[in-house]
């Protein structure tokens, strides 16, 4: 069986659980995985060769994807544009507003360099986005709504411990049951942001630090908390440690609407996630497989789950699939 050679860029909870997924994919092989850090110092969850960042250049042509597991919030911005000139990439770039310039210049850098990047993959963005344009378009009277959680969120718990002060953090997204309760009975509400969900964040603070001011910093925190009715926590390490040690999450899209006579209908796709990570590295692992399918039609540039058709996510043939799954 043809191998897909993958690379991973980053080697937390992220990199650990796609060199996980692609163990569980006999058409997936990794490589090598890329850090920051002193590549003596990274212990991999399984074998593998641990190199410097400057070293992807000695790649080319022995890696056919690299999946890139930085943050949003200062990773991913800087990486997916160098990255992809060297190599096809998937990424999971998650803040929605900076999407858009996201794209463009993640598209521009992969159309220069004859790559494709598949942008924003796993779970919301993601799957979800895929929920959110199917039910949209299947009902095209009504109103689509996402919860998420109860759960960590992989982003916003980096956003927090980017703050200078903060030695570790979680934050829990926290939907609002009656909000919830309201769009299932189809009602139909407006509901603003705030509405919707609620924050919870478990901080460990270096010693010494301002508390005041990491507080204020969380909750001024422009895409990631200005928008919500926070809650910060100062815990021990001890505590973070001993009581949100687990990355679970999940979610809801549902989309309300009604036909021409006035019938009516719910649709509901929801994710119950004992590991975030793992899971969102499951999708970036689909979506390589997609990548490297696009890239040997001829595709270049930035794509994103629109774009890409279910059947260059699945390891069946299209003949199989047709057979078994349509």
């Amino acid at each position: 069986m043809e191998k897909i050679r993958i690379g991973i860029v980053g080697y937390g909870n992220l990199g650990r659980g796609v060199q996980y997924a692609a163990t569980q994919n006999e058409d997936m092989e990794v490589v090598a995985v890329f850090t920051r850090r002193d590549p003596a110092a990274v212990k991999t969850v399984l074998p593998v060769k641990v190199e410097k960042m400057d070293a992807m250049a000695d790649y080319v042509g022995k890696i056919d994807v690299m999946i890139l597991c930085g943050g949003s919030a200062t990773d991913l911005p800087k990486q997916s544009a160098e990255v992809v000139r060297l190599f096809d990439t998937v990424d999971s770039f998650d803040t929605h507003a900076h999407i858009p310039e996201y794209f463009d210049r993640l598209d521009a850098a992969a159309k220069e360099a004859g790559h494709v990047g598949a942008m924003s993959i796993g779970w919301d963005p993601g799957l979800f986005s895929l929920a959110r344009i199917y039910f949209g378009s299947a009902l095209s009277q009504g109103k689509t709504y996402t919860f998420w959680g109860k759960g960590v969120s992989q982003g916003h718990s980096d956003a927090i411990r980017r703050v200078p002060g903060v030695k570790d953090a979680r934050q829990y997204t926290v939907p609002v049951e009656e909000a919830l309760r309201r769009v299932r009975s189809g009602e139909e509400p407006a509901l603003t942001t705030r509405e919707k969900h609620t924050r919870e964040c478990y901080v460990v603070a270096e010693e010494g630090a301002d508390l005041a001011r990491i507080e204020r910093d969380i909750k001024t925190m422009p895409d990631y908390f200005a928008d919500y009715d926070t809650t910060v926590h100062f815990i021990s390490e001890e505590e973070l440690q001993r009581d949100h040690a687990g990355i679970p999450h999940g979610g809801f899209v549902l989309r309300s609407g009604r036909s021409a006579t006035g019938s009516r209908f719910l649709m509901e796709f929801s994710l119950k996630l004992d590991s975030n990570p793992e899971f969102t590295s499951s999708v970036l692992v689909a979506y390589a497989r997609a990548v490297y399918r696009l890239h040997k039609e001829g595709k270049t540039g930035a794509v994103t789950a629109f774009d890409v058709a279910p059947k260059y996510l699945c390891p069946l043939s299209e003949a199989e699939q047709r057979r078994t799954l349509l």
